[in-house]
């Protein structure tokens, strides 16, 4: 007898290592694909330094400390962001209810049955008697799914891999609500310049009215001179109302993204922002781990990876086993003193023909692999290209500005040149001072576009190399 337990028990020892060896091929654990190119994805930049400002606090980043509190607001009420939240919420039931497939079911049954039949009697005179019956029934029920070819570690496995993705999303959604908030800062700002640039400018005109007015009056000027004076000022006054209605709907676009009514926004100014500078990258390596984005795409191609796991499990049979038991009784008083019962049953289910559903599924989640695959590289292909477009953004901007300066310095010379010789009357005209001052003051808007585009390239950068969310 024992000769013959020990026995049964080597054959269940091997048949559960040939079990554990055919699963192990079934289901697979996920790696990054060697194939994923993520090294030298910025342009002209071979450094080798691991030092990138994505790893920077975003406070440090931003010196205005009203910009500052704006980023905070947002970062707090900003729907967007709230909806990513929840979004993570949603993530996390989904993965408690893969973690709770490994336990059995449960259910309680409570019936009351009626049943009624006919019946011939015998030795009786033609006819069918009513036979009435009345059960009472309690029963609990249990199942359990053995998990053994890993189809349900797989779908959990998915399931953090689709939590992770969410608060990657999130992080994703933060970084870049930072850099809106930011931008559209200084795009106001911008605007508020260009409107005193524009005010100065009309003042400017208005005392040029009076001039050539007074001037004609003493015959030194004609005519023609003055309306194209009045002219050029009502140019002038008319880029008011172009800039007021752009502050307006940047002072909207703030309050939006800080989830509140319309309001006022109090700022500072564009001369008193300070540029970062020390524009690190690290290596482009480190977007894997830097970008939100990045990661979520690696999370979405993990569970798809998963998913095919899952879907490969399908081939091969499962175990179930199922128990119930309970009491029945003809009255419900007698319920719990009579016909106890119970039965366990062990089931093995082999597909052998389904339609062609488990090769239809297998296939639908190889392809949405190989879709996540392809999402995955091509969000770090772009990140690459963001980051030595922005850096690129910056190197031109700064190079502009350098230029533009000595433009308007050698303008505002030639500006007032031709107003002085306009009032001796000496060898100009004013079209000439016309044509100057236009140019100075395109030159002067061009220099606020300048500035702006270096303070955006910087946040630009910063958002693209993975900062912000740390």
């Amino acid at each position: 007898m024992k000769q013959v337990m020990k026995k049964n028990q080597i054959i269940v020892t091997v048949l559960f290592a040939l079990v554990l060896l055919v699963s192990s091929c079934v289901t697979t654990r996920y790696e990054r694909p060697d194939d994923i190119k993520s090294a030298e994805l910025y342009r002209d930049n071979t450094s080798t330094d691991t030092t990138s400002m994505a790893d920077l606090e975003w406070k440090k980043l931003f010196s205005d400390p009203i910009l500052q509190d704006l980023i905070e607001k947002g970062l707090a009420n900003n729907l967007n962001l709230k909806q990513a939240v929840e979004r993570i919420n949603i993530s996390q039931a989904y993965l408690k209810q893969s973690k709770m497939a490994f336990l059995p079911s449960l259910q309680l049954d409570l019936t009351s049955t009626d049943a009624k039949q006919s019946e011939r009697a015998v030795n009786a005179p033609p006819g069918l008697l009513q036979l009435t019956t009345h059960t009472n029934r309690i029963q609990l029920g249990t199942s359990w799914e053995a998990d053994i070819w890993g189809k349900l570690r797989s779908a959990k496995r998915g399931a953090i891999a689709g939590m992770l993705q969410s608060d990657a999303s999130k992080r994703a959604v933060q970084t870049q609500l930072i850099v809106d908030i930011a931008n559209a800062y200084y795009n106001l700002l911008a605007f508020d310049k260009q409107l005193k640039v524009t005010q100065e400018t009309i003042e400017l005109r208005r005392k040029q009215v009076e001039t050539l007015t007074a001037l004609q009056e003493s015959g030194k000027v004609t005519s023609a001179e003055v309306l194209q004076s009045q002219a050029n000022l009502y140019a002038a006054e008319v880029m008011v109302p172009e800039l007021q209605n752009k502050i307006w709907q940047a002072e909207n676009l703030l309050n939006y993204m800080l989830a509140r009514g319309p309001e006022q926004i109090a700022r500072g100014t564009l001369d008193e922002q300070v540029l970062y500078t020390d524009l690190r990258l690290g290596v482009s390596s480190q977007l894997l781990k830097n970008r939100p984005d990045v990661q979520a795409a690696e999370y979405a191609f993990a569970a798809a990876f998963e998913n095919t796991n899952v879907a490969k499990t399908y081939f091969y049979p499962s175990l179930t086993l199922t128990a119930n038991g309970g009491f029945a009784a003809f009255k419900i008083q007698e319920i719990f003193s009579r016909s106890l019962f119970y039965n366990i049953i062990g089931g093995l289910t082999q597909p052998i023909f389904n339609r062609g559903q488990n090769k239809a599924r297998l296939r639908t989640a190889k392809a949405d692999q190989q879709i996540a695959f392809y999402k995955f590289q091509d969000v770090i292909l772009r990140s690459g290209m963001e980051v030595s477009n922005a850096l690129y953004a910056f190197q031109n901007a700064t190079e502009r500005e350098r230029i533009r300066n000595q433009q308007i310095q050698s303008l505002t010379i030639a500006v007032e040149n031709t107003q002085e010789l306009l009032s001796n009357r000496k060898e100009t005209n004013y079209t000439d001072v016309l044509s100057s001052e236009q140019n100075l003051i395109a030159a002067q808007m061009s220099g606020i576009n300048d500035k702006l585009d270096q303070l955006q390239s910087v946040v630009n950068l910063y958002r693209a190399l993975g900062g912000g969310w740390k």
